[in-house]
């Protein structure tokens, strides 16, 4: 069964950060430019929130706040749900759609050491799928590849 640390394993640990002090403007900025969903908010080194699209759209655009005067912790989701690196795939399936959430900062020892997504996790599923299904062709069929 696949695991957190697997994911991270393969993409990779950067996690992208805005303080709290940081304008809409600029996170969206940052976001586009690495095609992220979300930018985690970090104050003196502790999840203080994440800012993601539902944010911007919910809290920016439709209540027509200037995105260069708006600050990213006036407009954040401030709980902030987190998984370590051996939480598995299923459980972290099972949590983004329980809270409707898109976005897990993974942490371990209280320090970010990545994130994953539900397309990450999407992935993955699809890949395990694809390993089952080969194998039970060859399975059906008697051809052993």
């Amino acid at each position: 069964m696949s695991r957190v640390a697997d994911i991270l394993a393969a993409k990779g640990s950067q996690v992208h950060v805005v303080s709290p002090e940081t304008n809409v403007f600029q996170a969206i900025t940052l976001m586009v430019e690495h095609n992220l969903g979300s930018v985690l908010v970090v104050r003196h080194g502790a999840i203080a929130g994440i800012f993601t699209e539902r944010d911007h759209l919910r809290r920016v655009t439709l209540q027509d706040r200037d995105p260069q005067r708006t600050r990213v912790q006036e407009v954040m989701t401030e709980r902030v749900l987190v998984v370590g690196p051996a939480t598995t795939v299923d459980e972290c399936m099972r949590l983004m759609t329980q809270e409707r959430i898109r976005h897990l900062p993974v942490v371990e020892d209280g320090v970010v050491s990545g994130m994953i997504s539900i397309g990450d996790l999407v992935r993955v599923v699809s890949q395990q799928q694809q390993v089952e299904i080969r194998s039970l062709t060859q399975y059906i069929t008697g051809n052993p590849e």
